[in-house]
């Protein structure tokens, strides 16, 4: 819990200053461009700071690494909210989002090295709260702050939290202790020199994507197209290079590594689609306000939470692949009657599909999670957290572009009928990742490892 508080504060801060783009843009009397690379430039930072983290915690041991992470996130809060104009936010933003980047695969891999390498569902079900607790805290509390604060106070607001979570962090940390025969890791340069461009380039192409509605135009193509050639050319480098890469991909001949990082692509994909979707569905087609539509979002982030205490029992009882299959079935299912809402469907009825499809999206990210170290040594957990972390994060991308451009596409001549068209999009995303999920580790092969590592799962 002490790292899942820094955790809950970089994914509220996210979904926080995602609805309040427009307050910025007249606040600091900008432009829609200009301040939608207030996200971009965040998420951008973070993706570039996901492969820096196993280096990082190699070099000065895991609690260093999740203190500095935390205090240069709460620097970038601070400064980003004594911001005095567009650019300096998005400058401000680049740090925060750097620190963000640094702090998620960090949780996960502390978590998991302290529970010796078993991720069990319910210690992968506390690690992931910030991911189910964020999307229904972040847009109430972002819209509560721009009703009666200052928008300064969107990330003023992470300064107590954080402080929390260092405290924590401070008490509950075990120190770092070095070993004197043990070389600190030099910094594979040349690797970080071609994967962070090339996971900028492909995040920064999706996003102009997701905006633009299309790949019809250089803006979104060629970022797109360089950073699929340097994340080839990175690959080939990291098979390659006799040293310690900056994210070792050799691991993903491991099966279990293999197919949870597909399996997490497709669920970030599902996830976000339908994240992105669902706010517009009740703002754009219904003529709610971001405060009320967040408040109508708030069943789905409960059935999300109630996944997590029964998520333990059915992956010992059934395996991770049975349980992953049947949430992305319930994920489609549900969705499929916002393919055919319109404005006036009844919103207790839709309130009710959405706690449903809380209970599917929540058990997608778990039961892969769980899975994926089985067969990767203890020496390799940092570098998995990265692979799996990286492969999340462009899903994620990968479905808020797919779901946008569907929606952009008709628009303008048939609002509701595009609407209903990208819905339909999502559900496809949620069957098709049927495909990985099958590829997962069965129940018999998890609760093997769980009896030779002796941390059988509770089930009671």
């Amino acid at each position: 819990m002490a790292l899942t508080l820094g955790g809950i504060a970089a994914i509220l801060d996210s979904t926080m200053v995602t609805i309040a783009l427009h307050t910025l843009v007249i606040k600091l009397h900008s432009t829609v461009g200009t301040i939608q690379w207030v996200s971009t430039a965040y998420l951008l930072a973070l993706a570039v700071a996901i492969p820096v983290t196993g280096w990082a915690q190699a070099h000065w041991g895991g609690k260093r690494a999740w203190f500095a992470a935390l205090l240069i996130f709460v620097a970038g809060s601070v400064l980003s909210g004594c911001s005095f104009s567009d650019l300096s936010l998005i400058a401000f933003r680049v740090l925060q989002g750097f620190g963000a980047g640094l702090i998620m695969p960090l949780m996960q891999t502390l978590a998991v090295q302290a529970a010796g390498g078993h991720a069990s569902t319910r210690l992968i079900a506390v690690v992931s709260l910030p991911l189910a607790v964020g999307p229904i805290l972040g847009p109430v509390v972002g819209g509560v702050i721009l009703n009666w604060l200052s928008w300064r106070w969107l990330f003023f607001v992470n300064v107590p939290v954080i402080a929390i979570g260092l405290a924590l962090a401070l008490r509950y940390l075990p120190a770092d202790h070095k070993v004197p025969t043990t070389q600190r890791p030099r910094l594979d340069v040349v690797g970080l020199l071609l994967l962070a461009p090339a996971l900028t380039g492909i995040l920064l192409g999706l996003s102009d994507v997701a905006t633009d509605g299309g790949l019809n135009h250089t803006g979104a193509l060629i970022p797109l197209v360089i950073g699929v050639l340097l994340l080839t050319v990175f690959v080939a480098w990291a098979l390659r290079t006799r040293g310690e890469p900056i994210v070792d991909v050799r691991l993903l001949r491991a099966r279990s590594l293999a197919s949870a990082s597909a399996a997490l692509f497709t669920a970030g994909a599902a996830m976000y689609a339908g994240m992105f979707l669902l706010p517009l569905y009740y703002q754009d087609l219904r003529g709610e306000t971001v405060l009320r539509a967040a408040l109508l979002l708030i069943p789905q982030g409960i059935g999300s939470l109630l996944t997590r205490l029964v998520i333990g029992r059915l992956v010992a009882k059934l395996g991770a692949r049975t349980v992953t299959v049947a949430s992305f079935l319930v994920a489609a299912v549900a969705t499929l009657p916002f393919a055919f809402a319109g404005p006036h469907t009844d919103l207790w009825w839709l309130g009710l599909v959405l706690l449903v499809r809380g209970f599917g999206i929540g058990a997608v990210i778990m039961p892969p999670l769980s899975v994926a170290y089985l067969d990767v040594a203890s020496a390799g957990i940092p570098h998995a957290t990265m692979n799996t972390r990286i492969t999340q994060q462009i899903g994620a991308s990968f479905g808020i572009a797919i779901a946008a451009v569907a929606l952009q596409s008709g628009l303008a001549q048939n609002p509701l009928g595009a609407f209903h068209g990208a819905f339909w999009w999502t559900i496809v995303i949620s069957v098709v990742a049927l495909l990985p999920a099958l590829a997962l580790p069965g129940a018999t092969r998890s609760a093997k490892r769980a009896a030779v590592t002796g941390t059988a799962e509770e089930t009671d």
